[in-house]
């Protein structure tokens, strides 16, 4: 007979030290899933060079002449 009663001390114990780690592990961790990090955004797509010419004679870059000049070279099929 004590032979079961030390096994039935040792699965208290037992029992009662894994429900302390448990206890420990969950306060220490807040009970939270460590936070995914999200891929990095996507490049911007580069702007068309009709937009780029565009800009450049918006903000008076280029003149007149010069952005129908280009705008009729890019706008030749090669």
């Amino acid at each position: 007979m004590s032979a079961l009663f030390l096994l039935l001390v040792l699965a208290v114990v037992f029992s009662v030290a894994v429900a302390v780690i448990v206890i420990v592990v969950l306060a220490l961790g807040n009970g939270r899933r460590p936070r995914r990090i999200p891929p990095p955004p996507a490049p911007a797509p580069r702007p068309d060079a009709r937009e780029i010419l565009r800009a450049r004679f918006a903000a008076g870059e280029i003149d007149e002449d010069e952005y129908l000049r280009r705008m009729s070279a890019l706008s030749q099929d090669w």
